[in-house]
């Protein structure tokens, strides 16, 4: 199993960000080729000492981290990529790792 996390700093107008973000990148990023899940935090993002300065974090499981390559290589996952100028100006770290269950 593969991973790829989504990390979004705090947008300037939250709702604005949410409208866009459920209601048009989420049905985008769902047409990925691969993906097997797609969870997001319903909940403040906390850290050690309280509200962590993230919104929201997505996290999109696949089958491997060459199932990740060869799904943002195809339109639908380059698609997805180019709308995150759309909406995610204040700033999206994205990252991918095999990940296994301990």
């Amino acid at each position: 199993m593969a991973k790829l996390f989504a990390v979004y700093q705090q947008p300037a107008d939250p709702d604005k960000f949410n409208d866009y973000y459920f209601n048009h990148h989420v049905p985008l990023a769902k047409t990925i080729p691969g993906l097997r899940s797609y969870e997001v935090s319903s909940s403040d993002v906390m850290g050690g000492s309280g509200k962590h300065a993230v919104y929201l974090v997505a996290i999109l499981s696949f089958d491997s981290m060459e199932a990740i390559g060869a799904a943002m290589a195809s339109p639908e996952g380059k698609a997805t990529a180019a709308d995150l100028a759309n909406f995610a100006t204040a700033g999206v770290d994205i990252m991918s790792s095999e990940t296994r269950m301990v």
